[in-house]
This record gives C-alpha cells, structure tokens and sequence, in this order.
C-alpha cells in the first residue's frame, strides 16, 4: 500500500467511528445504562439525551473494538491470496463451497474499488461534482448516482459468475482439489492453536464476568 492509500483508509476508518458513535448515540442514548445496569449523570443535553458515565465507557468500547479490528481486517485483505485461504479452510474441515464463497468475495474487493473509481471518473466527466467545493448534500446525492451503477453492475457480476459455476457442474462432487492449495507449516498450526487458546480464554472470561461487557460501575 502507498502512503496516499493508507492515509486514505485511516481517513475512512475515522469518519466510520465517528459516525457510527454519533448514531449510536442519537438512536440509543442510554444503552449504555441499559448494558451495565446503572446511571452515572453527568449533565443533560435536552430532551432525552443525557450524558453518563456508562454512556461514554460504552462509546469508548466501541472506539477500541473498531480501531483494533479494522485495520488487521484491511491488512488480512490486502495481504491474502484468497484461492489459498480457501484451500487453507477447506483443508481444516470447512465446505469446500463455503471456502470457495469466501474466496470470490475476497478476489473481487479490489475489482469492486477498480470498477468505483472508473464510474466515478465517468460520472465526473459528464459533470457530476465531487470534490469538496459542493456542499456536503450535494455530494451525499453525488455518491447515490455512482452507488446506484456500482451495485447493479456487481449483480450482474454475480449473475453471470454463478450461471459459469452451475455450468461447470461445481457443487456436483463431496471433495473437490485446489491448484493453489499449501501444506500446513509449524508456523501455520501455531497460529491456529494460539486462536483456539485465545477463543477459550475470552470463553472463560465471559462466564466467569457473568457477560461479555466488562462492568466496572457494579
């Protein structure tokens, strides 16, 4: 990834947190409260709306869960060879249809961004303004008019990769080979047992705190 990428990405990453925070909170102010099971006020806003101490912790879990999870998700994505993950998760006891669906999803990510950026570009030249000059609604109305042909696009992508499929007769056998497909390494099962280990662990921790949030109001 280039600096100009990355720089891209943590911009989509922190316009993501924000808002999804500020929709958490107009929608359900006092989750929070409802999660720990106490009201700490720190002062009111109007209406509804009222600030407390369970509130913002919540907030703040959810800041770190996005801010942990979503860059190792970009990084697996772009460092990943999706035919030899699927034949990884084949060979541990997963469908092979099920690996196969996992792998054409991750195969046509960076195809969806390529095909984003060309209707984006087509839409631009017939006049369609993008650039931070319009106002924010204008451009929200903007992004609609590239959303709209991005999605039907990929459904008739969709369309036509399963019409290929069905006639290739996949699905007809039990077992199928991967030509991409690698022996495990020492390397490879130590990964997975560390997150077996680390599935159990938060297993534990979960029963054992009586849920998964971890309360320090009670």
């Amino acid at each position: 990834l280039k600096v100009k990428d990355i720089s891209f990405v943590v911009g989509l990453m922190l316009v993501y947190i924000v808002m999804n925070n500020l929709l958490i909170f107009l929608f359900i102010p006092d989750h929070g409260t409802y999660i720990y099971g106490t009201e700490t006020i720190l002062f009111p806003l109007c209406g509804p709306y009222v600030v407390t101490a369970e509130q913002l912790f919540y907030h703040l879990n959810v800041i770190l869960k996005n801010a942990c999870s979503i860059p190792i998700v970009l990084l697996f994505v772009c460092t990943t060879n999706p035919s030899e993950f699927a034949a990884s998760l084949n060979r541990i006891g997963v469908s092979y249809r099920i690996s196969y669906a996992v792998a054409l999803a991750l195969r046509y990510i960076p195809d969806i961004q390529r095909e984003y950026q060309d209707i984006s570009q087509a839409q631009q030249a017939r006049g369609l303004e993008l650039s931070k000059k319009a106002p924010f609604f204008q451009r929200l109305r903007s992004i609609s008019k590239i959303l709209i042909p991005l999605i039907l696009s990929s459904l008739e992508r969709i369309d036509t990769i399963s019409n290929a499929m069905e006639l290739r007769g996949f699905g007809k056998n039990k077992k199928r080979s991967w030509y991409s497909g690698r022996p495990f390494t020492k390397g490879d099962v130590f990964a997975m047992a560390l997150c077996v280990v680390l599935v159990i662990v938060s297993l534990l921790l979960t029963v054992l705190n009586g849920g998964r949030f971890f309360n320090p109001f009670a």
